[in-house]
């Protein structure tokens, strides 16, 4: 198959690499002249994960770099899309997505949250547009979510899901299109407790992030939360759920902890520092480390 992966900042590396070790011809491009530049580094480190992780090696050709959209997509039978989480931005590629490819070619977002439907209206053939939502890191998480748009194609769901499971991952179809899809509506429930918790002093961030790896964390890699609910009894979770629940953060908008940070120009690793500071020489060790760390749960999870 011929795919085309659109952005390559932080997940479009991974995505090509994990897309051409599986004997798919995989050409990309960014806007980016610094991305695309960067780009065959950064699949390259990824391909060495997924060699690390045993995924076989089917490559035919290295992903290819091109200078323009058109180009990138010029026989494609699936363009992946993964450019910056605004809509606006989307949808103006989606627009010269669908302007450079045919109309059987697949269309599939990569979109973290913003519902499948808003991206199908910028196309001319709605029931090709799929949502296949990977996890950063896409070459390390095997977890893709599949979501169907108003207009997509019933069909198109199906074909996704073999696809993915042909790459030797795991689709999930999500069965209603809803901003956040699953993975990340859960994501930033936690996430905003979290930043509630350490704003409010109850804990410090080191603290909190100990507390969650070690603890729930730990379970939920091995026991599912619903699993959970089940493990420890649903009398449990009511009797505590009827008084705790209450006591949540449920805040609509983003917590000064972390919007002071960004009009400080903190913005986490990519700046040297956000809830923590870097140096350069952190950043490139603590990635390091954690991709082998994820490279060694999911062996242990998949024995």
């Amino acid at each position: 198959m011929k795919v085309a992966v659109i952005g390559l900042g932080t997940m479009g590396p991974g995505i090509a690499a994990t897309l051409a070790r599986a004997g798919m011809t995989v050409t990309s491009f960014d806007v980016s002249a610094d991305q695309r530049a960067k780009a065959p580094e950064l699949q390259k480190q990824a391909n060495g994960v997924l060699a690390a992780l045993g995924v076989p090696d089917r490559t035919v050709a290295e992903p290819a770099i091109a200078d323009t959209l058109a180009a990138a997509c010029r026989g494609a039978e699936m363009v992946v899309e993964t450019v910056p989480e605004k809509l606006d931005i989307k949808a103006a590629v989606f627009k010269e997505i669908d302007a450079a490819v045919s109309k059987d070619c697949v269309i599939a977002s990569n979109t973290s949250g913003i519902p499948i439907s808003k991206l199908q209206s910028n196309v001319s053939n709605p029931g090709r547009v799929v949502g296949m939502h990977w996890s950063n890191p896409a070459h390390v998480i095997p977890m893709i979510e599949v979501i169907a748009g108003d207009k997509t194609d019933a069909r198109m769901v199906q074909w996704m899901v073999d696809t993915i499971k042909g790459l030797g991952l795991l689709p999930v179809v999500v069965q209603k299109d809803v901003p956040g899809f699953v993975e990340n509506r859960i994501l930033y429930a936690l996430l905003r407790e979290c930043v509630d918790l350490v704003e409010k002093g109850v804990i410090d961030a080191e603290g909190l992030d100990t507390c969650v790896s070690w603890g729930i964390g730990y379970k939920l890699s091995v026991i599912g939360p619903m699993a959970l609910l089940d493990m420890a009894g649903l009398d449990i979770y009511n009797a505590v759920g009827s008084y705790l629940n209450a006591d949540l953060n449920n805040r609509a908008d983003v917590a000064p902890y972390v919007t002071e940070r960004i009009k400080q120009g903190k913005l986490g690793m990519k700046t040297g520092g956000g809830i923590f500071s870097y140096t350069p020489e952190q950043v490139g060790q603590l990635r390091g480390q954690r991709a082998k760390k994820l490279v060694a749960v999911r062996k242990a999870l998949e024995s």
